[in-house]
């Protein structure tokens, strides 16, 4: 897994993407193995922070605009439309306070 080093100006993304407690659970989810998002909501059902499948959305694409989970197969399902498996993109981030060195 890669290794992510941000600057100050891009911090901003990823406060926004780990604002959330409940994105805090996904990803604590996704370090162990990838999930499908059935599976990630029915994780956080099961600790008492069951979201509707929008509201699940909308936390894993703010991840994934901010880089940190990716979409890492998609799984068929009886006759539906293939549902995403997500799985983290990176394992560490780390914060550079200083530009330039």
């Amino acid at each position: 897994m890669a290794e992510r080093e941000i600057g100050l100006s891009e911090i901003a993304k990823y406060a926004r993407a780990l604002h959330c407690p409940t994105r805090w659970r996904i990803i604590e989810f996704l370090a162990h193995s990838p999930a499908a998002t059935s599976e990630i909501a029915s994780r956080l059902k099961r600790r008492g922070r069951g979201i509707g499948r929008p509201n699940l959305y909308y936390h894993l694409s703010a991840l994934q605009d901010a880089g940190i989970i990716e979409v890492a197969e998609y799984r068929e399902q009886g006759g539906g439309a293939p549902e995403k498996v997500w799985r983290l993109a990176i394992d560490k981030i780390t914060l550079k306070l200083r530009e330039g060195r």
